[in-house]
């Protein structure tokens, strides 16, 4: 059995330390959010109070973090990860990151001659909680055996991409493609209910057509159709509107970089700020369904539901 140091317990990471835990393994975590410490706890995640104490006598280090500033932060710091890592540690970041910040962890961490890699993540919380994420694995060839080995409770894929960076490079593309994928599930969706053609029955045939994808299976966005959809549940986060304009974001970014026109990936950027400018950043990317009626009234949102709510800030 081995060691993890773990920082970042929120909605991701949360739920891959209880699945490392509940395989055997010793998992001491560390974030800011008390909250968030208090779950995992309950799964068995020792709690540290510092990165140092969580990566004592680690075999491997795993972040999961919002954004790039976040790992950088958390890699620089004084007594951070770059402060208290040995050669015999596995650094690993599986946030979404931008491909700058990745290349730059890669890089000093070379420089100290320590083991890193960037492995992202594709499945989600529902993934996560399941343990069948698919991990994107960039970094040196001679690593990829003890990362998968590292991964395998947490993962029901793991893919070697390529070198470093090569990992975020994936998952910033495919998130691109989901999320573009998601627009069309959000258009179809609408225009079929409006033609007057029942919503289970067109998603049943969606679902052996053309228009099936994965945010069509996972996220549909209209309520009564799939569990797993945030429109049965007033549209609550399974996957942050911020956070998704944060990831078409860096797709926008690498495609401005490499010259590569992401014109479809332009417009889900703007259904995204959309949400957030009227204030509903925390809600899930699926109601960008919202913006397609003239009214914004669609089946499955009531604003007044989320008014009266209690805050979720702790």
């Amino acid at each position: 059995m081995s060691t993890y140091a773990w920082i970042g317990l929120g909605n991701m990471g949360g739920p891959m330390t209880a699945n490392l835990v509940a395989a055997g393994h010793t998992v001491r975590g560390y974030d800011l959010d008390a909250e968030a410490c208090k779950t995992a706890a309950t799964d068995g995640v020792q709690i540290a109070g510092s990165i140092a104490e969580a990566m004592d006598q680690a075999d491997a280090v795993f972040t999961m973090l919002p954004k790039g500033e976040h790992v950088r932060s958390v890699y620089e710091a004084d007594d951070g990860i770059w402060a208290n890592a040995t050669n015999h540690m596995l650094l690993a970041d599986s946030s979404t990151v931008d491909i700058e910040t990745s290349r730059a962890i890669h890089a000093g961490s070379q420089e100290r001659g320590l083991n890193f890699i960037d492995a992202p993540v594709s499945g989600g919380i529902s993934g996560a909680a399941a343990g069948t994420l698919a991990f994107m694995l960039g970094g040196a060839p001679e690593l990829m055996e003890r990362a998968t080995e590292f991964i395998a409770p947490m993962s029901g894929k793991t893919i070697v991409a390529g070198g470093p960076s090569m990992g975020i490079a994936a998952k910033i593309c495919n998130n691109m493609m989901l999320f573009i994928d998601l627009m069309a599930s959000a258009e179809g969706s609408q225009l079929a209910e409006a033609l007057g053609l029942d919503p289970e029955v067109f998603w049943q045939i969606a679902s052996v057509s053309s228009g099936r994808s994965w945010a069509q299976q996972t996220w549909y966005p209209v309520p009564g159709i799939i569990d797993t959809a945030a429109a049965n549940n007033n549209f609550e986060a399974t996957f942050r509107t911020d956070l998704a304009r944060k990831d078409i974001g860096l797709a926008l970014d690498a495609g401005q970089s490499t010259g590569v026109q992401l014109p479809a990936a332009s417009l889900a950027r703007e259904h995204f700020d959309e949400l957030i400018r009227q204030g509903l950043g925390d809600k899930d990317c699926s109601l960008i369904v919202k913006n397609l009626l003239p009214d914004g009234v669609v089946r499955g949102w009531n604003p007044k539901e989320t008014e009266s709510a209690p805050s979720a800030a702790s």
